[in-house]
């Protein structure tokens, strides 16, 4: 209780706008939850999957690569998917390429999905506690205009006091708010760059494979030496 009740006073005294801070603070606290869980899913899964399904790129058997992506719904498995279901349908690695960075532009945005919000929510708690820091100041000095002048001096002081407690809450939910985002931001950027790592690898074992294709082919249709004539 000796805790509590100072905590208490404190957000009694900021006003009104303490309130809508709070229901800020809420929100973010929601999203943080929420994208933090999923994206540590997701680059579990995301693990777990290019764990399966690297020893089959690594040694050119994309038919088994298919089978695995077809049973996953991960990130990775759809943009690796994507490629390795034109594989053998085009010859050119351009168009394999093209049509994994169409689907990283759509797994991508669902990585960044609601992070960016919490800029916006950190900002909006700063606005409100400058805004309620003014309010306040204007109650107190309307207040003390139809005061007592000896009296002025402590009770604007006092007014002061509690109309600056709504500036430190509003700061105090930004700070940290913002702090999130930068990391939830750096853990999105995480997952996005090993898609993309996922993505260049699964064209170079594709390009290592038709280089290989191309070699014996190339050694097929070579003539055989003559024999030396006696």
């Amino acid at each position: 209780m000796d805790f509590f009740y100072p905590v208490i006073k404190f957000f009694t005294a900021g006003g009104a706008f303490m309130f809508p801070i709070l229901l800020v603070g809420a929100i973010a606290i929601a999203i943080t939850i929420e994208r933090y869980v999923t994206l540590a899913r997701m680059g579990a899964r995301n693990q777990r999957t290019w764990a399966q399904v690297e020893p089959a790129l690594t040694s050119g058997d994309f038919d088994k690569a298919r089978e695995l992506m077809s049973k996953d719904d991960s990130p990775i498995a759809r943009v690796l998917g994507m490629g390795l279901a034109l594989q053998g349908a085009v010859r050119r690695r351009d168009d394999v390429e093209k049509a994994m960075q169409e689907s990283l532009m759509e797994v991508v945005p669902q990585l960044e999905k609601r992070t960016h919000y919490l800029a916006t929510l950190a900002n909006v708690s700063t606005l409100l506690g400058l805004l309620g820091t003014v309010s306040g100041l204007i109650h107190a000095f309307a207040a003390v205009a139809s005061v007592n002048p000896a009296e002025k001096a402590n009770l604007l002081a006092a007014s002061i006091s509690e109309a600056m407690n709504c500036t430190a809450f509003g700061l105090t939910t930004a700070v940290p708010i913002l702090v999130i985002h930068a990391f939830l931001q750096s853990k999105t950027s995480g997952l996005s760059d090993g898609l993309e790592t996922a993505a260049i690898r699964f064209l170079n074992a594709l390009a290592a494979r038709q280089a290989a294709r191309a070699q014996s082919r190339l050694e097929l249709v070579q003539p055989l030496p003559q024999a030396a004539s006696a």
